[in-house]
């Protein structure tokens, strides 16, 4: 039997990358997945999921829009009698340095990544909280939480996932009473789509072999997959982790285990 089997999970910012990934992995183990996103792409993605055989459905969603965050739940509610998951994985990072950010910039930030989980949380906690069931799984990241970028410009991406490990820590214990798990996520480097864009030139072939190249920077000689942080994600939205509550697990190959980088490491 399929670790999901029958339960209904709701992702945000499914469209692709990281969210996408952990769709494909919730759905391939038994779960009804409903995927949203504010792009049109998220469509698309759902549709592959379905041509794999798997259940997926996508909406529209903005989670800086209380009222679409609200209809949208209701609606999943209303079709599949309940939500069992949550995965708020919905985020944005453009890099701004402190000097150079304009107020609207940073309270987008904020509005997107942090102020977002709390409108889809506060969305399905009723009839999680009715239930007595429920899980919940917000992507961090190891930027901010635990390190930061020599690059400069992420003080406000930084400040959001810090954020992100208060909000859980002070949510979990919220509603554990009711039991509901609330845990997090804290990726590393991972190979995504939106990563191409500051790395490599415009082809995709010299952009993916500069990526493969970045990779050997990391102990384990790779960048993670969307699929690896879905498959944390996949254990902390099952029975599994029922005893596991506001915390949260680090998913990157190891490299923030390095005080100096001494690479690049080749597979053996």
């Amino acid at each position: 039997m399929s670790r999901l089997e029958g339960r209904v999970a709701i992702v945000t910012g499914a469209a692709q990358g990281i969210g996408a990934g952990i769709s494909r992995v919730l759905a391939g183990q038994g779960a009804k997945v409903m995927l949203t996103d504010i792009s049109e792409k998220v469509e698309a993605t759902a549709e592959e999921i379905r041509r794999e055989g798997f259940h997926a459905e996508y909406f529209l969603m903005d989670v800086t829009n209380a009222e679409q965050v609200e209809s949208v739940v209701k609606g999943v509610i209303e079709g599949h009698g309940r939500v069992d998951v949550l995965v708020n994985n919905a985020g944005i990072y453009p890099r701004k340095r402190l000097v150079e950010m304009p107020e609207e910039f940073l309270m987008r930030m904020f509005d997107v990544n942090v102020f977002g989980m709390f409108r889809c949380a506060r969305a399905v906690l009723p009839s999680m909280r009715e239930r007595r069931y429920g899980k919940i799984v917000n992507i961090s990241s190891v930027t901010g939480p635990m390190v930061g970028s020599p690059a400069g410009g992420q003080t406000a991406y930084a400040s959001t996932k810090s954020a992100v490990q208060g909000f859980t820590v002070g949510l979990a214990l919220e509603v554990a009473q009711y039991g509901i798990n609330v845990n997090s996520v804290m990726p590393g480097y991972i190979y995504s789509p939106s990563a191409f864009g500051t790395r490599g030139s415009g082809d995709a072939e010299d952009a993916d072999e500069a990526m493969r190249e970045f990779g050997l920077r990391i102990p384990m000689c790779r960048q993670g997959t969307p699929e690896d942080v879905g498959n944390v994600v996949l254990f902390l939205a099952s029975d599994e982790s029922s005893y596991i509550t506001g915390t949260y697990i680090v998913v990157d190959g190891g490299n923030i285990l390095q005080e100096e980088f001494l690479g690049p490491y080749e597979p053996k």
